[in-house]
């Protein structure tokens, strides 16, 4: 089972902020969040580059680079690439080692994987190079916005004129020209940044404060891992759970997030909701993406906390316990959504704990925690214990 200290490490990306020598939006501008947004621009670059991408790999590779860049925490660019450059290989031991005691126990060879990722320089090389590219254009995201506000500011020409060029140096693959050429790919993950700036538990003062961007990605990382745990799941699987929890909020973009207690006060309000959440995504989202896109999107979004499978061309709502006897074969193309649930809970619980561990709290806060608390005592979904989690954040 994943280590409550791997779980937070993941939430301490919260609390670094990003272009903190610079006058900046205080929202959505943390590590979490520009991690979170790097996926979208790899899951995007990886769609254009074609099926020779292995999405196994571009999953891996990323929650790999994630944890490296968390135990580096906020180097500045220019240092960091130019430690990379100089020491990189002993930086990677070091960082290896720090990540030792928290990643020992996760299963499926995950840890092995990583320092293969690290050290061997042909493994999951056109992986790399998107990741890389979706590095530069999140980052590049982000310094269109603040560079207005700094103008006046020491040396940001010159922290233009890299971070341009860090960007045309990564046109080394087919897939980052097609991104580059279309207008509306790039209008799709302008439109996925606004989540950056939407707050989790609005109405609840707490620290530190989260964004849906990030959530998504927490959710994504803790459904990677909870699939780890089960026997030998498939890669289809994996890379499923993965993009189903990154892609779960992303209607929200749309229609701001429609809090559970709003959602269950009128009998059937929550399925209104839904249908307007799937209008609001067949008339602006879908329109700015290529239609064989469209079927795997609405996979992972689409009954999102649902377990799902493919047979026969057709679509059918099963439970995970199914998937683990019948379905755990990438010819069924298995989906766990009870077991992103449970990891979209868990990202909430351990939101609420944070906070409240902090001595920072409020009604709403302490009885979602309490509410939370109560459910996941005992619970199993899929063979997986969520209580082992769970219980790794009460509050004594």
């Amino acid at each position: 089972m994943i280590k409550k200290s791997l779980i937070t490490l993941i939430y301490e990306t919260a609390s670094i902020q990003r272009w903190n020598d610079h006058i900046r939006p205080w929202t959505g501008f943390t590590e979490m969040d520009k991690q979170a947004h790097k996926m979208f621009y790899a899951y995007v670059l990886a769609k254009c580059e074609g099926e020779h991408v292995d999405m196994l790999k571009l999953v891996e590779g990323g929650i790999f680079e994630f944890f490296h860049r968390s135990i580096l925490t906020d180097i500045k660019p220019p240092i960091y690439h130019k430690l990379i450059e100089e020491k990189g290989p002993q930086i990677d031991s070091w960082v290896i080692e720090q990540l030792r005691p928290c990643m020992n126990g996760t299963g499926g060879g995950f840890f092995e994987r990583m320092q293969r990722y690290l050290f061997d320089a042909d493994y999951a090389v056109l992986e790399k190079k998107i990741l890389k590219a979706a590095h530069y254009f999140a980052t590049n995201w982000e310094f269109s916005i603040i560079y207005p506000m700094n103008t006046e500011t020491y040396d940001i020409e010159r922290v233009k004129t890299e971070t341009t060029k860090g960007l045309k140096d990564c046109n080394t693959f087919p897939g980052f020209t097609v991104f580059e050429r279309d207008a509306f790919l790039q209008d799709f993950l302008s439109l996925i940044g606004k989540l950056r700036y939407q707050q989790r538990w609005a109405k609840a003062v707490r620290v530190p404060q989260t964004f849906v961007m990030g959530h998504m990605l927490a959710v994504a990382l803790l459904s990677y891992f909870m699939t780890l745990e089960l026997e030998e799941p498939c890669s289809r699987r994996l890379v499923n759970n993965y993009f189903a929890g990154l892609f779960h909020d992303v209607p929200e973009a749309l229609t701001r997030d429609i809090v559970s207690p709003i959602k269950k006060s009128v009998e059937g309000l929550g399925d209104i909701l839904n249908e307007i959440e799937n209008e609001q995504m067949r008339e602006t989202v879908y329109p700015m993406l290529p239609k064989e896109w469209h079927p795997e999107l609405e996979y992972y979004m689409q009954n999102e906390f649902s377990s799902k499978i493919k047979e026969n061309g057709k679509r059918r709502i099963v439970t995970s316990d199914e998937i683990n006897d019948k379905y755990n074969s990438n010819e069924f193309d298995p989906l766990d959504g009870q077991i992103i649930r449970c990891c979209d809970h868990l990202s909430a619980y351990i939101e609420a704990y944070m906070s409240i561990s902090y001595g920072v709290r409020s009604e709403q806060m302490v009885s979602g925690y309490n509410h939370l608390h109560e459910e996941y005592k005992n619970k199993v979904v899929g063979g997986i214990d969520f209580s082992i989690p769970f219980g790794y954040y009460d509050i004594v």
